[in-house]
């Protein structure tokens, strides 16, 4: 075969197989084909329109979507702050008192010494210094902390009382209950208000049963103990009915010498206002 007829079945194998040849140039000369594309290979990437092809030590493009922002991370959900209010706001404040960040309630009421609290917690953890309670710093409490009890959920009073002994639903009636350690002030079954209260040691019990009110002194000093006992209501002997500043201290981590006390000064000064002698007293399991 010729070389005229080699050249037209190459070029015609070319145009086939997609491959554009460089025609000879003026010196007779053939050069090399300036790119070749089988059926079913890839393309190469076009040329930059400076000539730019992407070869060695060039950045490559950059893959689609590749050049958005990385997402932020989620920031732990806040469980409780302050203004909250409840039962597990108690338990947070109780788990604070066991790992000594808080001394104060528990008030269930998310306040600001509590927030206080929380966020030196926090901050002794390496935790962001926030002040709210997230699951972060909830689990980290819990951890380290103990399922506190039900008088320490109430240490400071807040309890719910139970229902009241059926000798209390007629009549005016001071209705104590040992086991919800309330007071009741009824009058024809109705409550008209509620406290907490607290009540003698083993070594000096506070005496249960039905009695009265027999005598009310509103300065009176314990001529046995020599401690205060304001607002007195007597129904038993020396047990009495009154206001202590040492359960408002120190809530129910103390007790009586056998008598009622009312750590809220505001409201036994009302229930004293109201009570006469021969009020009915009932204390009661």
């Amino acid at each position: 075969m010729g070389r005229a007829a080699i050249a037209v079945a190459v070029a015609g194998v070319a145009v086939l197989a997609g491959c554009t040849v460089q025609p000879p140039d003026g010196d007779g000369k053939r050069r090399s084909p300036v790119r070749i594309e089988l059926p079913g290979d890839t393309p190469s990437p076009d040329r930059s329109p400076d000539g730019d092809d992407g070869g060695p030590g060039t950045a490559p493009a950059t893959p689609p979507g590749d050049d958005k922002p990385s997402a932020a991370p989620v920031p732990p959900r806040v469980l409780w702050s302050r203004g909250d209010t409840g039962r597990d706001v108690r338990e947070l404040q109780a788990r604070l008192r066991q790992v000594a960040w808080l001394f104060e309630g528990p008030t269930g009421t998310y306040d600001e010494s509590t927030k206080r609290a929380v966020s030196g917690f926090q901050g002794k953890r390496g935790l962001p210094r926030t002040g709210r309670t997230d699951t972060v710093t909830w689990q980290r409490l819990l951890r380290m902390t103990r399922e506190p009890g039900t008088w320490e959920l109430y240490l400071m009073g807040g309890q719910p009382a139970d229902p009241p002994d059926p000798r209390c639903t007629t009549g005016r009636v001071l209705c104590v209950d040992k086991t919800s350690r309330t007071l009741r002030w009824m009058i024809d079954g109705r409550t008209v208000s509620t406290m907490a209260v607290r009540f003698g040691s083993k070594g000096t019990p506070t005496r249960e049963g039905v009695f009265s009110i027999y005598w009310k002194s509103r300065d009176h000093v314990s001529t046995l103990y020599d401690s205060p006992m304001p607002y007195a209501m007597f129904f038993s002997g020396g047990q009495a009915v009154h206001y202590s500043p040492d359960f408002a201290a120190r809530g129910y981590a103390g007790a009586s010498h056998g008598c009622v006390n009312v750590r809220d000064e505001g409201a036994i000064a009302e229930l004293y206002a109201q009570v006469r002698d021969g009020d009915k007293v009932v204390v009661s399991w």
